[in-house]
């Protein structure tokens, strides 16, 4: 079946352009095309776009800056970065601000077909932001049995029956939407309407048109009469992601809706009163950010009436374990793909890692794992090699050489072997040896020049 959706290919290189889009284009996608991060902001603002495919290292304006600028012009887009292994740090530090997902160079076609896909899926579930789904099981969304995680579940026990604001903080990644969604479940609204808006992802100028809706000639483009956030969970839960992030000129008329459950839609007249349990949630300090003069005072503490904070991933280690299979379960069943099981060694090395991203960064890393392996265990080797990397250091407790250098000179004499192996075995007939070792023709010669291999003589 083929893809539908429109992608946006960001890259300064001409060659790698056109042969990102062909890849796309022949997956059934529409495509748009961008050689820095500028000209892509310019073909968005006119242009509807599913997922952007960017480069990381451009000129005028990088795959980074292009994020940002995205984060703050744009409603939420998925962008995967491509890099070389070398900037994989700049690459997580776009998934700190927002970026989907990161690929690295040379790629897999396969892979960037998945990614983008997930990409795409995601993007259309976030244009529908109502969720109402009464039958799914708040137990099954919290995952784990650590202190750290239960203290927060007796907390949602608690707060659940009542109206009372909640105002869930922590990292990113650390699982603040499924604290929201299990709240609501628990909660007697459970029936009615589960409302979401991310307040980072909408520009300023469009977040009071979301939040309150807008009357037929508002302004320009108000061709008919729409409601807003607050009335769309009339009865039910609003959960404001990226509190943090509002406009301070956006706060006031917020504040007055949380105070009086009443408020007007932009250009109207008429005063439209809601019934609705708010539900906030910010990566940032709210009470820093009210000391800097970005956040109102009066509205922190109307937001703060039980503060509910997320421990980090790595403040519940004992919980990896749990999350890690319960990832696999759901991928492999998601991607039909016969893993069962993760190796006692690669557990080891998903409890050692600090985990920046957490939660969904684990989620990412065991997604690619099911996607990627050809056996029904996950093992140490399936891991990325940033995580292979630190596991062997963390083992090896530095002794010289520098573990980084021993690590890839043993990786390339593995790989050296194994390829030269397979080259004796089909007398040097690459299409054949690619077959044996499960990978592509052109990945094989780009391994076979890497590693300086003579296919002939081995």
């Amino acid at each position: 079946m083929k893809a539908e959706g429109t992608i946006l290919v960001v890259e300064n290189e001409d060659n790698m352009r056109r042969v990102l889009t062909a890849l796309l284009r022949r997956s059934g996608y529409k495509t748009l095309e961008a050689g820095d991060g500028e000209a892509a902001l310019e073909l968005l603002s006119n242009e509807r776009v599913d997922a952007v495919l960017s480069d990381l290292k451009m000129p005028r304006m990088n795959g980074l800056e292009l994020v940002q600028h995205m984060r703050t012009r744009f409603r939420p887009i998925p962008v995967v970065l491509l890099t070389a292994y070398g900037t994989i740090g700049s690459a997580v530090e776009a998934l700190k601000q927002g970026a989907f997902d990161y690929l690295t160079k040379p790629f897999d076609p396969d892979e960037i077909r998945q990614v983008l896909a997930k990409a795409v899926r995601t993007r259309l579930l976030q244009e529908s932001e109502t969720i109402v789904d009464s039958e799914e099981d708040p137990e099954q969304l919290l995952v784990g049995e650590s202190e750290a995680l239960a203290s927060v579940k007796r907390m949602l026990a608690r707060v659940a029956p009542t109206t009372a604001t909640a105002l869930i903080t922590g990292e990113s990644g650390t699982g603040k939407e499924l604290v929201a969604r299990s709240l609501h479940l628990l909660s007697p609204r459970r029936e009615q309407p589960l409302v979401k808006i991310n307040c980072a992802a909408i520009p300023e100028g469009l977040l009071e048109s979301e939040l309150f809706g807008y009357e037929k000639g508002a302004f320009t483009g108000a061709a008919a009469r729409k409601p807003g956030r607050f009335e769309l969970a009339d009865g039910g839960t609003l959960f404001l992601d990226e509190i943090g992030e509002i406009p301070l000129a956006a706060q006031p008329k917020l504040l007055r809706a949380i105070q009086d459950g009443s408020f007007y839609r932009v250009g109207g007249t008429r005063t439209i009163t809601v019934d609705v349990r708010l539900v906030v949630a910010t990566n940032r300090d709210l009470k820093r950010e009210v000391k800097e003069g970005r956040f109102r005072e009066d509205l922190f503490y109307r937001l703060n009436v039980v503060p509910i904070q997320l421990p980090p991933l790595r403040e519940r280690r004992e919980d990896i374990p749990m999350l890690a299979h319960s990832f696999l379960e759901r991928f492999a069943r998601g991607l039909k793909r016969p893993v069962k099981d993760i190796e006692p060694d690669a557990i080891e090395a998903l409890v050692a890692h600090a985990w920046p991203g957490n939660i969904r960064e684990l989620e990412n890393v065991i997604e690619r794992c099911v996607l990627f392996s050809e056996q029904a265990t996950i093992s140490l080797q399936d891991l990325p090699p940033e995580l292979l990397v630190e596991f062997v250091d963390s083992k090896s407790c530095g002794k010289a050489p520098p573990l980084r250098e021993r690590v890839r000179s043993e990786t390339r004499r593995i790989e050296r072997a194994v390829i030269v192996e397979a080259l004796q075995i089909t007398n040097g007939n690459v299409t054949k040896a690619a077959r044996r070792l499960g990978i592509s023709r052109r990945g094989l010669q780009l391994k076979i020049k890497e590693l300086e291999i003579d296919r002939h003589t081995g």
